[in-house]
């Protein structure tokens, strides 16, 4: 049984979307005092209530002026007190109230649901009870319990022809109209409601009523909500489901992993599984991290070049390094200055800091200490003017050479040796064409397209479905799929050596998208789910070498069908729908 609130908008799949049902007892409220819409009601009561304010006053220091009582009123005056007292508690009832309670309570996500309403019935509907009936039954008042005392009013509004129709409460009605006459502001709702779920559901009806397109197909139930308020997503109103896969057992580092791959790609998860069991068969992979430093480079300007050349030099003496990273630490007891490099264009000065930043990915960490090193300068160059915290140069979300060469974040190389007969038997192919195919397609075709950092085969798709799966920064794909793959004969041809070298492997397993609920389980599948408790920054550490170990088996299953000639065929079967296909057939 779900419980139909007051305060609560859900989907009622089985409505008859011709008719409307109410329970009728309404309450009498402040914004029904004139029969006018809403907006125009509070219009008329504040501009009411601020002319005779102004016309008070006036009076009243004319009154002053002249040495007259204030006691003595004549009716004009009497009528603007009358006035002045029923707009203010016109205003006091429909603001006033609710503000305050926002303020100063801020009910919590239940505060809804709790037990203080007890004199306020609940109108239970039976969805098994509903299933059973026609759809013009499915609702019908005979349905409901009886109730004592009487339930509050609840409205099924029709909205759009189709099913779902969505029922709405009255009280959240209002709100909804508010909304979309734009005297509330979409993005306010969390902090006026304190409920989140609430917030996001009358935001996505107001949506719909705006834009007169339907929503039916974006989920809004079954998600906290409370958990991205604040650091993930601002005005929700829904959530987009994306399948998760499971590719593996990756043996790595002697080690099992049941790697989690979030796509919409048919044959990707099969694919890189495929690859997961010719290195599993073949004794294992082995990943090396090899460098650990998110980078962030602010933008400073001098009046002259000669000055921008005196910062650069102060900065890379290694005289100062140990004053710059007592001044840089003080931002985290995990953000720990490793190196400052420092680029010239003019008079412009470019700072590139990396630091170590623990199981956290580490933006918002290097970037304040960064901001203590700015002003710390400001003593000793208070001609330095500050661009910009973010300079480019650092460089993140965007291809880079700097990337490519110094690395950021995690730099990882990964490398298993596949014996022949798994090559012949599980990827159906032979070791002399895997060797060629690497060096045609991923090293020279990738240089005549003049790549920068894509001499792979499709690293970011793997990259892409374990960041998503496992709450990353989807975007950082770009740097973070950096990557070359290379390929020989190793054991007098017999045998495949491959590795894949990834400068630029951006992860974390605290903060942002890793502590919504379903992320978090995917990094508790892999066994670093939050903060290392033996080591600072292992378990972030362990994921990079995890994400290289996936690349490796996606790389060596797809080299391997293109190799054999599978490619088409593989796609064609596992990346189509049969429905569409058939479809298409008969159209």
């Amino acid at each position: 049984m779900e419980a139909l609130r007051r305060s609560s908008t859900k989907p009622v799949q089985s409505l008859k979307p011709t008719k409307a049902i109410s329970v009728e007892e309404d309450p009498t409220k402040a914004s029904d005092a004139l029969p006018l819409p809403l907006y125009l009601t509070n219009a008329v009561f504040l501009t009411l209530f601020f002319y005779v304010v102004y016309f008070l006053l006036s009076h009243w220091r004319e009154k002053i002026r002249t040495s007259t009582p204030l006691s003595v009123v004549t009716f004009s005056e009497i009528l603007a007190i009358l006035a002045f007292v029923a707009s203010f508690v016109y205003l006091l009832g429909f603001f006033g109230i609710d503000f305050a309670q926002s303020l100063l309570l801020r009910p919590s996500t239940d505060v809804w649901n709790s037990e203080e309403d007890d004199e306020e019935a609940e109108v239970f509907l039976s969805k098994e009870e509903a299933s059973k009936l026609p759809c013009d039954q499915s609702l019908d008042c005979s349905l409901l319990p009886s109730l004592s005392p009487p339930a509050p009013i609840v409205t099924v509004r029709k909205v759009f022809e189709e099913n779902p129709v969505t029922v709405i409460a009255d009280e959240d009605e209002e709100i909804i109209m508010s909304v979309v006459a734009g005297t509330t502001p979409s993005y306010s709702l969390e902090s006026k409601l304190g409920d989140c779920k609430r917030a996001a559901a009358i935001r996505r009806e107001a949506l719909q009523r705006l834009t007169g397109k339907s929503l039916s197909g974006l989920p809004l139930d079954g998600f906290d909500y409370d958990s991205i308020l604040g650091q993930c997503c601002e005005m929700p109103v829904g959530y987009v489901q994306i399948p998760v896969g499971i590719a593996g057992p990756l043996l790595l580092n002697g080690r099992e992993y049941s790697v989690p791959m979030a796509t919409t790609e048919g044959c990707l998860v099969a694919s890189t599984n495929r690859g997961c069991k010719a290195i599993h068969l073949s004794g294992g992979a082995t990943s090396v991290l090899l460098k650990d430093g998110m980078t962030r480079a602010p933008v400073v300007r001098f009046g002259t070049a000669k000055r921008a050349a005196d910062l650069k030099l102060y900065l890379e003496d290694p005289v100062n390094f140990e004053t710059l990273a007592l001044v840089f630490n003080r931002s985290s007891r995990f953000g720990k200055l490793h190196g400052i490099k420092c680029a010239i264009a003019g008079k412009n000065l470019y700072l590139r800091f990396t630091c170590s930043t623990g199981d956290a990915m580490g933006m918002n960490m290097v970037s304040k200490g960064v901001q203590n090193v700015l002003d710390f300068l400001q003593t000793d160059f208070p001609d330095m003017d500050v661009i910009g915290i973010s300079g480019n140069f650092c460089s993140d979300k965007k291809p880079a050479a700097v990337n490519w060469i110094e690395g950021r974040g995690k730099s990882v190389v990964c490398e298993a040796i596949i014996k022949g007969d798994v090559v012949r038997k599980v990827l159906k192919t032979s070791v002399e064409s895997l060797v060629e195919l690497n060096m045609l397609k991923n090293l020279t075709g990738s240089a005549m397209a003049g790549a920068l950092g894509g001499f792979n085969a499709h690293a970011s798709n793997i990259v892409t479905a374990v960041y998503i799966a496992t709450g990353q920064d989807p975007a950082q794909n770009v740097e973070s799929s950096h990557c070359i793959t290379m390929m020989e004969a190793v054991n007098d041809g017999k045998d495949l050596h491959i590795s894949v070298t990834m400068p630029s492997i951006e992860v974390g397993t605290v903060g942002g998208g890793t502590q919504l609920a379903s992320q978090s389980a995917c990094l508790n599948l892999l066994g670093v789910k939050g903060a290392s408790k033996e080591s600072a920054g292992a378990n972030s550490r362990a994921l990079a070498t995890i994400v290289a170990g996936a690349v490796l088996a996606g790389e060596l299953s797809l080299m391997s069908a293109l190799a054999a000639g599978q490619l088409v065929k593989s796609h064609m079967k596992y990346n189509r729908s049969g429905k569409d296909v058939s479809n298409a057939s008969s159209s």
